[in-house]
């Protein structure tokens, strides 16, 4: 592809005015990747890719790439050998500070080594130096292309390899390999530019055995076989430009099935699967057909493949042109609950097509515009497929999760921006990790993050209309495709990046409308609202007085200042009223419309323009309210508590036709045990024109109800004659009818009756003897041969309801339970629990419901004291190889016995599942459950908190988790569940601490905790002299933090990039002053270092933030500064890092390391004088923060010390980093060719830098 113009800037911008400045120096066009070689036994893969890039810039010598745990065995550019480096910094995050254990000091030096790496800052673990004979075709800006050669063996995340151990060859045994992962994760299959922003057309080759199919991104060109027919290989070309976060793969021997409506898809499972896959599939062409109509837009690609796996990493994953699901998804026509659930799957895969895969975003924080869109068209087709209840209670029950999460951890950030004041430095502070990249956000927080994505987006349609929104998105994806289709002109594809400036600019100009207050609210803060409301009724005036108070003090909440709809029943119909919410007005007079006229008999309007008939006997005489709303339309991101009478919530109950306003009535009348709520209550349940989902609450609520008005309550248990009317014969009351499944809403009412029944209690807080009996009879007349839908959820469910109907044992004169000596209700429930788990083996149920219902049942009655407590049956079934829904029940109940029972040796065996399982999602998900079911908290003693316990999960954290972002943040998750934020209290106290005095802003040692004994050694570590440290803050327009900063000035982290522009851990005199003002970026770098012992100054104003001070202090006191100290620093902690030969970088080992460093000025020249600092290695303090033999490898890590040159870019203050280091500024011509050699992903077995 010929480069479209000179000027470099014009390829680096987008057309206009929405700016997409590229943090790269250069502009990848196109790319191949080549798999030639996949191993199912050795689980390896060998292959090439070659990728086209135009620089932007002269003098572009260094390009770096993403790539993690490849090995990469040669690179070349142009066909000339390159040298290249290989860095990974968060293979180990932490390497000096082996005894701190401390979250927040982790969470900063993690960001820090994802910051080091990430390409939307220009970053890559991999550096490929262009050869000298290039530099000149560099200068003309020609193109280069990049060939590297890599292999990948036994790959811990990006690839996920499924082999059974059965016998046969590996298609026969169903063996296949997927790419999975979280966000932008492609570096761990292959080197790319692992960025969403970095757009590029494909050229795909994967050969394999005959037997087997590769799916890939983009159109099957051609399936060409070797000539022995063994193989074949598979030729995918994407001509759509995409990410290389967008790219997929999934190889197996797949039963593929075109769809017989929509050619251009096809969808493949594996072996035996294909008629579930037909009935799954078979709805597929609806959901194009509506989001097609919706965004008057064809879908974006050529063809769609949809793709079935097993042990997924996530149930659904979208990418170009295809999509990665669970096989769990398929089910046969038989099954009616997973049906809407695979529904919803699919649909929202192919969302997220239009707004996610063929459109991409700019950088991490316009994340939320691509969920947000995704998530909300998605939500249209759901209105549209299910109904308006259904979408509406979901919408409800997105809104109380995100609501409930923000209130506890303390808000979600949709748009963080960084860089700036003081207090913008770290927008989410109360967070334990950092927003600023994806890869460090807590796994829960991104859930919810994209939940709160899509509803925000509804707001927005509040506010500008559905009409303006769909064109909007209409809009985006004509620009798109248009870009798109422009071969040659890699700079107008950026139109293909979609920014929050300039959505919100499209909004603007389609609307006409101001959305800016709205955003500001919901998108530039975080936090939710929260409402209180009450109400009095003025006879006199007539008037309504409502008074609404807001709590914004409390964490994760905010002030609202705007309209508020509140919504009024009164005698004459239904009245809206908008109120507006100013800053201290509490109180607000609504004016009634009718005066109380109960005598004439007249129907009672409804807001839906239905008239009803009501009972008005309740009612209060003096007031014509039947009930009050406040927000009914869930136009604010809020949690309401109203308080009205207990009639009104009976009424709203009744007769309101929102299902949101009746699911908020029965959560309202749990409080109010009255035979009036009990009445309303059961008329919702026979009413057979109210939605489901409120039957199945009202059961609950009953229950409740019950339970309060145990000794006044009269007549059969709660809901038993319901249910005998309903579901038992006429003539025999006690025997169910035949099981016919037809009318789904009474199918989902009869399974959850029971399950709520089973809640009902006695005077003696026992389950009454006759639900017992009936729910035992339901099981033994259950009768599923003339239904057309499989009952195994209805058995589950039974299950479930046996378990709920137990009560803690009443143990007789401390008799020990056996199962001898049962009490013989618990004896009924068990031999029907050990009949179903015996029926399960010879006939299993779809998904093993039934053995995922028993298991919880078992632990249920373990925790009652009605059978032995005993982990070993839920070990057995949660080993791998059983269905993973069976795991994971069984290890909830591994995780609760941890806690109940204090188990050491459980904790361990989760913690080793943990390490080693082979299936990603449960490793994730035992992780999660320990964290949401913790055995114990930082707030309590417990004697599992051991020192070990905190080793082990730190060792997770730090390195075991290094190739699956979930995961380590997931244990992030635990440890901070388990141990809080500071140092562990189980751990003993370190040596040193530190006094922090912010008024005088100083730091100094604590005199208090410092022994006599290690007095001596005091000095060396107070003593700048004796290992000086030298600390840069960069000006604030900086994007890459202070606090980050901070983090690297440890010396641990050499790949991590450099502020300071000198190498650290090299020696300064005491008291000398480095300033550098620079034109283009004025950083200051000033430090004193005080000659006295017992304190360090550092001029507090340059630091902006008071942890990465700390942590920096922190730092300088755990690593030992004198060689006599270095005992205490672990031999290998650093070999991932150090070169393992001693020759110099250019291969010329020099004796004395002098180190040159530039500072090149804005728009310098190649042959910018440098600034010269030799600075010596004094014998007193070798350069032991480098490396292992200070005497012989004086030179080998001079290639982690890049400096740079702030180059201010002309819109965005954005730092592009440029390395420039020849071991002299004017050497360059006399450079020996160097010869490179592998670099493997652990440079344990392989040098990791080239001769």
């Amino acid at each position: 592809m010929p480069p479209t113009g000179s000027d470099p800037a014009r390829m680096n911008r987008k057309k206009g005015d929405k700016g997409f400045e590229s943090p790269r120096p250069y502009k990848l066009t196109h790319q191949v990747v080549c798999i030639n070689n996949i191993n199912f036994q050795r689980k390896s893969v060998v292959g090439f890719v070659e990728l086209t890039i135009f620089p932007t810039v002269a003098n572009l010598n260094r390009i770096k790439l993403n790539s993690k745990q490849c090995r990469i065995y040669r690179v070349r550019i142009n066909d000339l050998e390159a040298a290249f480096i290989y860095n990974d910094p968060t293979l180990e995050v932490c390497h000096s500070e082996s005894k701190q254990r401390n979250l927040n000091y982790f969470s900063n030096a993690y960001a820090a080594a994802v910051s080091a790496v990430d390409p939307d800052a220009g970053n890559g673990e991999l550096c490929v130096k262009v050869p000298s004979e290039l530099w000149k075709h560099v200068d003309e800006l020609k193109i280069l292309k990049i060939h590297i050669n890599f292999s990948l063996d036994q790959p811990k995340g990006g690839l996920h390899f499924v082999v059974p151990s059965v016998e046969g060859s590996m298609a026969e045994r169903g063996a296949h390999v997927f790419s999975c992962g979280y966000q932008n994760s492609t570096r761990f299959w292959f080197p790319c530019v692992d960025s969403y922003s970095e757009l590029c057309t494909w050229k795909l080759e994967f050969t394999v055995d005959a037997a087997m199919v590769a799916v890939s991104s983009g159109d099957l060109v051609e399936t060409v076989y070797t000539h022995d027919m063994r193989k074949k290989t598979f030729h995918y070309t994407l001509a759509v430009p995409t990410s290389a976060a967008n790219i997929a793969l999934a190889i197996g021997p797949f039963e593929i099935l075109v769809d017989p409506y929509m050619h251009e898809v096809t969808h493949f499972c594996l072996p035996q699967l294909l008629p579930l896959l037909k009935h799954t599939t078979s709805y597929l062409h609806e959901v194009f057909e509506f989001y097609e109509e919706i965004l008057t837009c064809r879908y974006p690609y050529s063809c769609f493949k949809t793709v079935f796996i097993d042990e997924a990493y996530v149930e659904v994953a979208a990418y170009a042109s295809m999509s990665i699901f669970s096989t769990n998804l398929l089910h046969s026509a038989m099954i009616i609950d997973e049906t809407p659930l695979t529904r919803r799957c699919l649909a929202q895969s192919l969302a997220q097509q239009f707004f996610g895969c063929f459109i991409s975003r700019m950088s991490w924080s316009d994340e939320w515009v691509l969920k947000g869109i995704s998530g909300y068209i998605y939500g249209l087709w759901m209105k549209k497929t299910f109904g308006v209840n259904e979408y509406r209670h979901w919408i409800k029950e997105e809104l109380d999760k995100i609501v409930a999460y923000e209130l506890k951890t303390g808000g979600v950030l949709l748009h963080p921006i960084f860089g700036g004041g003081k207090e913008k430095d770290n927008p989410a502070s109360h967070l334990h990790f950092s927003i600023k990249h994806p890869h460090t956000l807590s796994w829960e927080y991104y859930t919810m993050f994209q939940c709160k994505a899509h509803l925000v987006m509804r707001l927005i349609e509040n506010r500008i209309s559905m009409e303006f929104m769909l064109q909007v998105f209409n809009k985006l994806l004509s620009l798109a495709s248009t870009a798109s289709s422009q071969k040659f002109q890699s700079h107008m594809w950026s139109q293909m990046l979609v920014s929050t400036s300039g959505f919100l600019k499209s909004i603007s100009n389609v609307s006409g409308k101001d959305i800016q207050p709205l955003i500001k609210q919901w998108v530039d803060q975080s936090g939710v609202v929260k409402f209180y409301g009450s109400f009095a009724f003025n006879r006199k005036r007539n008037v309504l007085e409502l008074e609404i108070k807001q709590d914004y003090t409390s964490p994760g909440t905010q002030k609202y200042v705007g309209p508020l709809k509140v919504t009024v029943q009164e005698l004459d119909g239904s009245f809206n009223h908008t109120l507006q919410i100013e800053e201290n007005s509490l109180k607000h007079d609504i004016p009634c419309h009718s005066k109380s006229r109960r005598n004439k008999k007249k129907k009672i309007p409804l807001m839906n323009g239905e008239e009803v008939d009501m009972d008005l006997s309740a009612m209060d005489a003096d007031s014509p309210l039947l009930w009050i709303r406040i927000d009914p339309d869930m136009a604010v991101l809020r949690k309401v508590e109203f308080e009205q009478a207990d009639f009104m919530w009976q009424y709203q109950l009744r007769y309101e036709r929102d299902v949101v306003a009746q699911q908020e009535a029965i959560s309202a009348l749990e409080k109010f045990p009255t035979p009036a709520s009990r009445l309303a209550l059961t008329d919702i349940l026979e009413q057979e024109q109210c939605f489901y989902r409120v039957r199945m609450s009202a059961c609950f609520c009953l229950a409740k109800i019950a339970n309060s008005m145990v000794s006044t309550w009269t007549g059969p248990p709660a809901m038993k004659s319901l249910f005998t009317r309903m579901f038992c014969c006429k003539t025999c009351p006690n025997i169910v009818k035949t099981n016919n499944f037809m009318s789904f809403q009474s199918y989902f009412l009869q399974k959850t009756m029971p399950v709520a029944m089973a809640l009902l209690r006695d005077v003696h807080n026992l389950c009454p003897k006759e639900v017992l009996t009936f729910i035992l009879d339901l099981i033994k007349y259950n009768d599923n041969r003339k239904n057309k839908f499989s009952d195994n959820y209805y058995r589950a469910e039974m299950i479930d309801a046996l378990a709920n109907s137990v009560t803690p044992a009443v143990s007789v004169n401390n008799e020990v339970r056996t199962l001898d000596n049962l009490n013989p209700d618990v004896r009924l429930i068990l031999e029907e629990i050990t009949r179903f788990l015996n029926m399960e083996k010879l006939l299993p149920s779809y998904r093993h419901t039934i053995t995922v219902s028993c298991l919880r049942a078992i632990r249920v009655l373990q925790k009652n004291g009605h059978v032995p407590s005993d982990p070993a049956l839920f070990k057995s079934y949660a080993e791998y190889g059983h269905f993973v829904d069976i795991r994971i029940a069984a290890l909830e109940a591994v995780v609760d016995y941890t806690k109940v029972d204090r188990s050491y040796e459980e904790l361990q065996w989760l913690l080793n599942m943990i390490q080693n399982d082979p299936v990603p999602y449960v490793r994730h998900k035992i992780l999660n459950m320990l964290t949401k079911n913790p055995p114990f908290t930082k707030s309590m003693e417990s004697p599992l908190c051991n020192e070990a316990l905190v080793d082990q999960l730190w060792k997770l954290m730090n390195s075991g988790a290094a190739h699956d972002w979930r995961l380590r943040c997931g244990a992030v998750d635990l440890y901070v569940t388990l141990f809080g934020l500071s140092r562990p209290s189980c751990l003993p106290l370190p040596e040193l601490g530190l006094v922090l005095n912010l008024k005088e802003k100083k730091a100094v040692l604590n005199p208090t905790i410092i022994p006599e004994a290690i007095a001596g050694n005091q000095e060396a570590a107070v003593n700048p002299s004796s290992h000086a440290q030298l600390v840069g803050f960069q000006n604030p327009e900086d994007d890459h933090l202070a606090k980050e900063a901070s983090c690297n000035m440890s010396a641990h982290q050499q790949g991590v990039k450099r502020k300071a522009d000198t190498p650290l851990g090299s020696p300064l005199e005491p008291g000398q002053i480095l300033e550098k003002n620079e034109d283009s970026s004025k950083v200051r770098l000033k430090i004193r270092f005080s000659s006295s012992q017992d304190e360090e100054e550092i001029d507090m104003d340059t630091v902006h933030d008071s942890q990465a001070f700390i942590s920096h202090h922190l730092n300088m006191l755990e690593r030992p500064s004198t060689p006599g100290l270095s005992k205490y620093r672990p031999a290998n902690s650093r070999s991932a890092l150090i070169p393992q030969h001693s020759a110099g970088c250019d291969g010329t080992p020099t004796t004395k390391p002098q180190w040159n460093m530039e500072l090149p000025r804005k728009g310098a020249g190649k042959e910018q004088p440098p600034l010269e600092m030799s600075l010596l290695a004094a014998a007193a303090a070798p350069l032991s923060a480098f490396s292992k033999e200070p005497a012989s490898s004086k030179h080998s890590d001079h290639h982690h010390h890049h400096h740079h040159e702030h180059k201010k870019k002309k819109k965005k203050h954005k730092h592009k980093h440029k390395h420039k280091h020849r071991r002299d500024g004017r050497e360059k011509g006399r450079e020996p060719p160097a010869c490179p050699g592998p670099a493997g992903g652990r440079s344990a077995r392989s040098p990791s830098l080239s001769d």
